[in-house]
C-alpha cells in the first residue's frame, strides 16, 4: 500500500513516460509483423511486463534496456499460451487478431484487468465474423477460428479503442479493401496505426471515424518505431499542479493537442495553464476553483480516463459540479472512497454524480477501485491533511511508470509499505 502524508507544496518538472495504451496494441501488432523491432519510449510498467511474459510463452524474445525495448517475434507458437496471464489484462484480448491470421484458430479466457466490469467485446467478435472467423463463447472464454475472406468488406468498430485496433490489425494483411466504420481514433490507435504504417500497411483515416484499409502481400520484418507520451499521465500530472504546486509545475512530453478538452474545462475551473515550450506546460496553483461540469466522450472529447482524477480537483471547487461519465458503468462507484476521507458527492445512477465543494480532505484508509480511480486516492492523500492509506496498489503500478518515484521528486511525501 501506499502511505500518504500532506504534501501541498511540490515542485520542479516532471517528463511524461510512454503511453501504455499505445504500447499494448503495438506490441499485439508485433505479432503480426513476425520480425525483429526496436521500440523506444516504451513504459516499464505492470501491464507491459505481463504482456511481454504473454509474448515469451508463444516463443517471441525481448530485451529490455531503459525505455528500450527489442522484440523478436519471428519464431512463434501458440502451445505454450498461458490463459493464467491472459486472464491479468485486458489488452490481451488484442491477441486474437494477430494469432488467428498466423494459426487460424485461438482460444483464451476473457480479460479482466481494472475493476470496471466485464468490458463490451461484442464489436472485436462481430467484426472477426464478418471476416470470414466462428467463434464460440461461454462463461469464462472465447474460441475463435476460421479463415479470412477473399473480397471487400464493411466493419463496424462502435467508437471502442480495442475493437477499432483489432480490426485494423485483422486486416492490414488480408489482400482486399476493409473499411472500418464507426472507428476510434483516440492518440494511442493513430499510433498504432503509425506503426503499422512503419511496417508497410496502406492504411487511410478519413474525417468521419472511418479507417480504411487496402491489404498488402507482406510487412516490413526489421525496423523502429517510437511510442507516443501518455496523455492521461500529462492530465493527471495537471490536476497535482493546480491542486499541490508550491507556485507552478512544469509538465513535459505533454501532448498538448490532444488535450484541448480537457485543458479547456481545467481553465473554466479556474486553473491557469501556460505553455512554455514545444509540447510542455507550466501549471499553476489554483488559488479559487470554480464549479464546472463534464461529461466524458470519446476523442477528442473529454476523456473517460482522467475523469477520476478530475473528481478530486472538483472537492475543492466552490458549489456543485456534475459528472456524467458515459463510457463505462461502475467508473464513478470510487467516489465513496472519497467520502471516507470527508467528500461530499452523491452518485445520482451508475452514470451520473454530483460534487459539494469546497471541502476539506481527511486523511483515511482508502483502496483503488481502478488504474484512474487509484492515482486519483493518491492526489486526494497529497491534498488531505493526516495520514492517508491506499490499498490495491497493483492497479496503479500496472498503468503509471515510477509514479511514486516522479511524486517524490517534486517533493511529495509517499512511500511504499506492506499491508
Amino acid at each position: 500500500m501506499y502511505r500518504i502524508k500532506t504534501s501541498d507544496h511540490l515542485q520542479g518538472s516532471v517528463t511524461m513516460s510512454g503511453s501504455k495504451n499505445a504500447t499494448l496494441p503495438i506490441l499485439a501488432a508485433c505479432i503480426l509483423v513476425r520480425g525483429k523491432v526496436v521500440l523506444h519510449n516504451v513504459p516499464k510498467i505492470g501491464d507491459v511486463m505481463t504482456f511481454l511474459s504473454i509474448i515469451e510463452t508463444l516463443g517471441g524474445i525481448y530485451d529490455f534496456n531503459g525505455n528500450t525495448l527489442a522484440l523478436d517475434t519471428s519464431n512463434l507458437d501458440i502451445v505454450h499460451i498461458n490463459a493464467d496471464m491472459i486472464k491479468k489484462i485486458r489488452a490481451s484480448i488484442l491477441l486474437l487478431s494477430p494469432i488467428l491470421h498466423w494459426f487460424g484458430s485461438i482460444e483464451i479466457p476473457f480479460p479482466w484487468g481494472c475493476n470496471l466490469g466485464k468490458r463490451p467485446i461484442d464489436a472485436h467478435l462481430s467484426g472477426l465474423s464478418r471476416i470470414g472467423y466462428t467463434y464460440t463463447q461461454s462463461e469464462k472464454s472465447i474460441a475463435i477460428s476460421g479463415k479470412a475472406l477473399d473480397w471487400d468488406i464493411e466493419l463496424d468498430a462502435g467508437f471502442w479503442v480495442t475493437s477499432t485496433e483489432n480490426l485494423i490489425v485483422a486486416n492490414v494483411l488480408r489482400k482486399w479493401c476493409s473499411t472500418i466504420h464507426l472507428s476510434a481514433i483516440e492518440p494511442h490507435v493513430m499510433n498504432l496505426i503509425d506503426f503499422l504504417r512503419a511496417a508497410g500497411a496502406n492504411i487511410k483515416i478519413r474525417y468521419n471515424h472511418t479507417i480504411v484499409i487496402e491489404g498488402v502481400d507482406s510487412l516490413k520484418n526489421e525496423f523502429d518505431f517510437e511510442i507516443i507520451s501518455d496523455y492521461i499521465e500529462s492530465g493527471t500530472f495537471m490536476i497535482i499542479g493546480a491542486l499541490l504546486s508550491e507556485e507552478y509545475l512544469d509538465i513535459h512530453h505533454a501532448r498538448i493537442d490532444d488535450l484541448y478538452a480537457y485543458m479547456d474545462k481545467m481553465r473554466r475551473a479556474g486553473v491557469r495553464i501556460d505553455v512554455i515550450g514545444e509540447d510542455s506546460v507550466r501549471v499553476y496553483r489554483a488559488q479559487e476553483l470554480c464549479k464546472v461540469d463534464i461529461q466524458t466522450n470519446i476523442f477528442p472529447w473529454f476523456p473517460t480516463d482522467l475523469q477520476s482524477p478530475f473528481a478530486v480537483l472538483l472537492t475543492q471547487a466552490e458549489g456543485v459540479s456534475k459528472i456524467h461519465e458515459i463510457m463505462f458503468e461502475g467508473r464513478l462507484n470510487f467516489l465513496v472512497e472519497l467520502d471516507k476521507m470527508r467528500g461530499h458527492t452523491a452518485i445520482l445512477n451508475p452514470h451520473e454524480a454530483l460534487i459539494f465543494g469546497k471541502t476539506p480532505l481527511r486523511g483515511a484508509l482508502v483502496t483503488s477501485w481502478d488504474l484512474r480511480a487509484g492515482v486519483a486516492m493518491v492526489i486526494a492523500g497529497l491534498l488531505a491533511k493526516w495520514e492517508t492509506l491506499v490499498t490495491n496498489i497493483e492497479y496503479i503500478e500496472r498503468g503509471y511508470e515510477n509514479f511514486v518515484k516522479k511524486l517524490q521528486s517534486l517533493g511529495a511525501l509517499i512511500e511504499v509499505v506492506k499491508e
